[in-house]
């Protein structure tokens, strides 16, 4: 058969999971001859063989590739055969036109945990070993192509042994740029700062550590002795178990940024964390060792896991996943105190894999950074801003480039839910569908901060950031801003904002010299839904969260969108009412409570008349509040979902100050009786035609104490849901829509969202809720993005 040659280019997830090695190896074994190399993103391959196995060896790029690739077939074109002699890999080629995909930080493979437990490999107990399919990527690139010298490895030049492992293409580790190995790769480094300079990593190991020691399925049969981890590592690891035998903090040094780490078994050790983080209730997450052939035998004894929390567990970005506890959780009541649920996750580094086969026992393993800030990524940094919570350090000199926290995941409506963007998950990439006239840069909301980046047919939303609320989290977002368009060679020509004037990131959008679109929060959040299924062209998008600048100058936040990107219209909501404290109001749901009551001509009160003022709030602060609100000084207008939450928290739990935001909404969902009966709230058009559901008789049933608070929470979220499909049926009575979307971050809320969708379900009505986009602000920017794309594509 006479021989032919074609010239293919592959696009997508092609870079650092192994792609190149696989078109070697595949064209060796059809007897093809030619080459492949990397092009600032783009795979470009010469074949010369015969019709038929070039036909198989295309097929193969996009059906057999590497478990963590995700190529797309660019292009197949008939070439001219050059009588290649083999098939060889080139050099990247950095000239070539760009079409570049980041790719994330992947989670360390089972053969690198195999060989990081075996005593006879040369990487044994080395936390830094990685392949083509793990390791970290996207926190270590300083530039594109992704090759070595473009990384933060470029310091550690290859030792011999490493070297012809990276330049051969049959080995698993050809051109694995994080490459590394005891002998010329990066190293652990115990600092206790109570000890005198030089002293961290010199305190004498025990000859036996019995409590650390633990039985490994990954090693069957044998005991893992932290004794004989080889040295420096070992040592390092077995300073950092005999730490946290003894209860202390440990700030460890991993693939994004810090965590703050302690034995999640401990009590003492958890209430000093919180203490010293300032952190009194907000839940912290927890890592389990790996017990069991599925890995989550650990957390079985701790957690009741269905199918599909066990899948979002094991997912390769190895996400935090909020589980369900057991009745007789064994471990620290302080983790998630008022919450039946706990944030789990596997370990995704060899260091986390070493720490926990050596200690044995799960661990908390919380964001290493001053709250609501970015997680801190820098060794001195880390020493200073966390040295009044650590009581000892475990740094390592790789260099992360960006920070990258933790994504975070909750089962919910039959699906896992993403609740953060992070590490394993971002840069997430998605298709617009449709080609841009301009690249946009998106800045998203002020609260669980995300920035997102488009341009032709495509969107990149970053890591979350974090609350733009200090001096560093706003540099972090202007560096990533900066970073996003370095890494992906594209330069925005218009930003889109929010319409808040008070968000941080609204300001730092007006002071650029480019174009401003602004987009309302609502319809970002909506557009943000509409843009995760491109499948529905009508929406009813139901937006319920704390707050949003409304197109009228006031609050929304229980906000029905019918339309599509581009083309909004508001149509339900709830009856607005005057909430007086500014920010105050969302960290102390009492002032929700009093004001729908005040909007009532009603006072909040006590439980007898010697107790005129609830006991869990301050008379003077009521008092000088109620003042306030009649006088209108430092009052604004809402119409929020969020903050008939928070009402309800302070009416049912007490609840007066929140230490976190979402607190008491959060701590209702978890005690909210099933089978409860809604109270019918009044629906009517305002002056406007937009129609009102009226919250005023949920507020006899929430402060009736005659009723358990179980029973009060119950009946508030099935209120919600009946209001909510109530809004849908006079709605639909006027508009067409395909489907009934929810959006925003009081869907975050199981019991309310999976009720709302049983409910109309039943009625043969079409529900979609956020799945890979956070429903939350975290989505934000990508709603901005979506809804400005309808905006520039339909002018």
């Amino acid at each position: 058969m006479s021989t032919q040659a074609r010239e293919i280019v592959v696009t997508g997830r092609v870079q650092g999971v192994g792609y190149r090695p696989f078109v070697y190896v595949t064209a060796h074994e059809l007897g093809l001859t030619g080459s492949v190399l990397n092009g600032s993103g783009k795979v470009f391959i010469h074949a010369e063989g015969t019709q038929e196995n070039l036909d198989r060896l295309e097929d193969a790029l996009v059906h057999s590739a590497p478990p963590l690739a995700r190529p797309q077939l660019a292009s197949s074109e008939p070439a001219e055969v050059q009588n290649a002699a083999a098939f060889e890999i080139l050099a990247s080629d950095s000239t070539a036109e760009s079409e570049i995909h980041v790719p994330p930080d992947l989670y360390t493979c089972d053969d690198c945990v195999a060989e990081l437990t075996g005593p006879t490999e040369r990487r044994f107990g080395y936390p830094f070993i990685n392949c083509t399919q793990c390791g970290p990527r996207y926190t270590i690139i300083t530039a594109m192509p992704y090759d070595r010298p473009n990384t933060s490895m470029a310091d550690f030049p290859l030792c011999d042994d490493c070297r012809a492992e990276y330049e051969s293409p049959l080995d698993r580790r050809f051109h694995a740029q994080p490459l590394a190995c005891p002998a010329c790769g990066p190293q652990l480094e115990f600092v206790d700062p109570c000890r005198p300079a030089g002293e961290g990593s010199g305190r004498p190991l025990p000859d036996t550590l019995q409590h650390v020691h633990v039985r490994s399925e990954l090693v069957p049969d044998k005991l893992w002795s932290v004794k004989g981890l080889p040295d420096p590592s070992g040592s390092r690891i077995v300073l950092a178990v005999e730490s946290l035998g003894k209860g202390e903090i440990l700030a460890v040094k991993g693939v994004g940024g810090y965590h703050l780490v302690c034995d999640a078994g401990n009590d003492e050790a958890v209430r000093r964390l919180r203490d010293r983080k300032h952190r009194p209730d907000k839940p912290l997450a927890v890592m389990f060792p790996v017990e069991g052939e599925d890995r989550l035998d650990a957390m079985r004894a701790c957690l009741d896991l269905d199918e599909i929390t066990e899948r979002a567990i094991t997912d390769p970005a190895r996400p935090i996943v909020l589980a369900r506890k057991r009745r007789d959780f064994p471990l620290s009541e302080h983790l998630a105190p008022g919450l039946n649920e706990l944030g789990v996750f596997l370990p995704y580094s060899p260091l986390h894999h070493q720490l926990l086969l050596a200690y044995g026992k799960p661990i908390v393993a919380t964001s290493g950074n001053i709250s609501g800030e970015p997680v801190i990524t820098d060794n001195e940094e880390a020493q200073q801003r966390l040295g009044q919570v650590a009581d000892a350090f475990l740094h390592h000199n790789r260099p992360i480039v960006r920070p990258a926290d933790d994504p975070v995941i909750r089962p919910m409506a039959g699906a896992a839910r993403a609740i953060r963007l992070g590490r394993g998950i971002a840069p997430l990439e998605r298709s617009l569908g449709a080609w841009l006239p301009r690249a946009l840069l998106a800045t998203g909301g002020h609260l669980k901060v995300t920035v997102a980046l488009a341009w032709d047919e495509r969107v990149v939303v970053s890591p979350h950031i974090g609350e733009l609320d200090s001096p560093r989290s706003n540099d972090i977002f202007k560096n990533i801003i900066n970073d996003i368009q370095s890494l992906y060679d594209v330069k925005s020509q218009a930003i889109v904002c929010d319409l808040h004037p008070g968000y941080a990131s609204s300001r730092w959008a007006e002071q650029q010299d480019l174009p401003l679109i602004r987009v309302q929060h609502h319809a970002a959040h909506a557009s943000s839904l509409a843009g995760e299924h491109p499948d529905i062209e009508n929406w009813l998008v139901f937006t319920w969260d704390g707050v949003g600048y409304g197109n009228d100058g006031t609050l929304w936040g229980g906000e029905a969108l019918a339309g599509r990107p581009g083309e909004w219209n508001r149509v339900a909501s709830f009856r607005p009412f005057r909430l007086v404290g500014g920010d105050k109001a969302g960290r102390e749901p009492w002032r929700s409570a009093a004001a729908l009551h005040w909007e009532e001509d009603k006072e909040l009160s006590g439980q007898t008349a010697q107790n005129p003022v609830p006991d869990f709030i301050d008379a003077e602060a009521l008092s000088l509040a109620h003042h306030a609100w009649q006088r209108g000084a430092n009052v604004f207008e809402t119409s929020a979902v969020g903050r008939l939450f928070d009402a309800a928290a302070a009416l049912v739990l007490d609840r007066s100050v929140a230490s976190f935001e979402g607190q008491g909404p959060m701590e209702l969902e978890q005690i909210a009786q099933n089978g409860c009966e809604a109270v019918p709230l009044p629906i009517s058009p305002d002056d406007s035609g937009v129609l009102r559901s009226d919250w005023a008789p949920l507020l006899p049933v929430l402060g009736n104490r005659g009723l358990s608070a179980s029973e009060r929470a119950g009946i508030f979220h099935e209120t919600l849901a009946w209001a909510l499909l109530e809004q849908v049926l006079q709605v639909q009575e006027r508009v067409e829509f395909d489907a009934v979307g929810l959006s925003g971050g009081v869907f975050q809320n199981r019991r309310l969202a999976e009720r709302v969708v049983e409910l109309l379900t039943a009625r043969g009505i079409a529900v979609r809720l956020h799945r890979e986009i956070p429903a939350n602000d975290g989505g934000l920017s990508f709603g901005q993005i979506i809804e400005a794309a309808a905006r520039e594509t339909r002018s």
